[in-house]
């Protein structure tokens, strides 16, 4: 594993220090994936054993997840080890919030549907693969964004998004994960769509009144690709490393909502009638209306939380430290 000091900015990041004697800290998040928590024991165990290294094994359910991940990364900071998060991508977005604020560093063993961040990033979706990689990746600093004050890797999103993931949520639970299932669950939410968000929305370059019944900003190459909506090339950096991208979807019929699922099951949602793409690496969101509440619904990397106007989202200054084998791929699709 590569070797240096705590440091902050992306351009100039100084990369903890892994000390291999320290023990590495895994914080299981017991209701992510089909497998149950003494498969995910023994897969860990099983690669420690393999490298001759030592771990601690925190396992916890949802609502423990986001104190025993920080109380991971700052064992992992103290100790000059790192802190791997063992499940899905919300999982992962709890365990990431963690070790940035802590400036540790932040391994991966995925156990969710899709697996975006860890696909991207060269890390094997396969969970013994993954903690054997563990042992031979070197720290590399990669791009993290905000919503407000709160962290995401993959994906934010206001309007039908959120909507979408309680949605989904529910078919799993009474049919099973699956990505047919998530299909099928996009299918029922868009479907149904009717709200509308009207927002003031304010970028470096432009500041603008829109309608639309979801803003969707992606932080991830391989997600963007697979939606086909890749946003044209206006700023230096590309989505992930450099800048975000954002996708607005019009207000439209059902007619035309049947077009857009059909375009997104064909990777081409770029192509879509009433879809908007564009790039920027800083935006401010003023909802023209909330509820009583003052707040609005957002969704981040799969979870679903409620925050106060208005909404800014950009790009973190400092980057999170990812455990990376060499050379892995980022994620682009053949």
């Amino acid at each position: 594993m590569s070797a240096g000091l705590p440091g902050a900015t992306p351009g100039t990041a100084r990369l903890p220090r892994i000390d291999p004697g320290a023990p590495l800290q895994f914080v299981i998040n017991a209701a992510a994936g089909a497998l149950d928590v003494e498969a995910k024991r023994v897969v860990i165990e099983s690669a420690l054993a393999a490298a001759g290294r030592q771990g601690e094994l925190l396992i916890c359910q949802p609502g423990e997840l986001a104190l025993a991940a920080a109380a991971a990364a700052a064992s992992a900071a103290r100790l000059g080890s790192a802190v791997v998060a063992v499940g899905g991508d919300g999982s992962l977005n709890t365990v990431a919030q963690a070790a940035h604020a802590a400036a540790c560093a932040i391994g991966v063993i995925p156990y969710g549907t899709f697996n975006y961040f860890a696909r991207t990033h060269g890390i094997p979706v396969e969970p013994a693969a993954a903690a054997r990689h563990l042992f031979d990746a070197e720290v590399e600093p990669v791009q993290v964004a905000a919503i407000n004050e709160r962290l995401f890797l993959v994906n934010a999103s206001l309007g039908v998004y959120p909507e979408l993931l309680r949605d989904r949520e529910a078919f799993k639970a009474r049919f099973g994960r699956s990505r047919l299932v998530a299909f099928i669950a996009a299918c029922a939410t868009l479907l149904r769509a009717q709200r509308r968000l009207r927002l003031h929305i304010e970028t470096a370059t432009t500041a603008r009144d829109v309608q639309t019944l979801t803003l969707f900003v992606g932080n991830n190459p391989l997600q963007l690709q697979q939606f086909g909506a890749e946003p044209e090339d206006s700023i230096p950096g590309t989505p992930g490393d450099g800048s975000l991208a954002a996708l607005m979807l019009r207000p439209i019929g059902t007619p035309a909502l049947l077009g857009l699922l059909l375009h997104g099951a064909m990777r081409r949602l770029g192509e879509a009638a009433g879809v908007e793409a564009f790039e920027f690496r800083q935006m401010r969101i003023r909802p023209a209306a909330l509820p009583g509440s003052g707040k609005i619904v957002v969704a981040f990397d799969g979870e679903v939380a409620r925050m106060r106007a208005p909404l800014d989202i950009r790009i973190l200054e400092r980057p999170l430290y990812l455990l990376k084998s060499p050379g892995a791929s980022n994620g682009r699709m053949p």
